[in-house]
């Protein structure tokens, strides 16, 4: 079993302490998952004021993603009547423009729990969530 503590500080090495230590190492190496692909299980609404949510699993080495998002405040009534294909095109128009400036992460899972790629993560949803509210 790996044990950080080894080898002590100036103590002369032994290969018994060493072997076992690379042991151990490659023990917890071999422990790491290998993420081959990723799955959006569920992206949950909630309530609006909610804190927005992100959970994280690995099972086969599938990374498995749970989103909840909180709920938008109730917006002001629109125009009354059918909606044209020239109100949809500019709607839409509109938010492409507002997600466009919204930068990709460039991350690679290198098989390690690195907490600041996760925070990443969500700080990246946080800011794709306040895009999509228009805010």
């Amino acid at each position: 079993m790996f044990d950080p503590s080894l080898p002590a500080p100036n103590s002369p090495l032994s290969s018994a302490v060493m072997r076992s230590q690379l042991t151990g190492l490659q023990t917890l190496i071999e422990a790491v998952p290998t993420i081959t692909s990723a799955v959006v299980d569920a992206v949950d609404t909630l309530p609006p004021n909610e804190s927005a949510t992100v959970s994280v699993h690995v099972t086969g080495g599938v990374l498995h993603l749970t989103f909840g998002i909180p709920q938008g405040e109730q917006g002001t009534q629109g125009p009354a009547g059918p909606v044209t294909e020239q109100m949809l095109a500019d709607g839409l128009d509109t938010r492409a423009h507002s997600v466009a400036g919204l930068s990709t992460l460039d991350l690679t899972a290198d098989g390690e729990y690195q907490p600041s790629q996760l925070q990443d993560v969500a700080n990246k949803v946080d800011q794709l969530i306040i895009l999509l509210q228009g805010s």
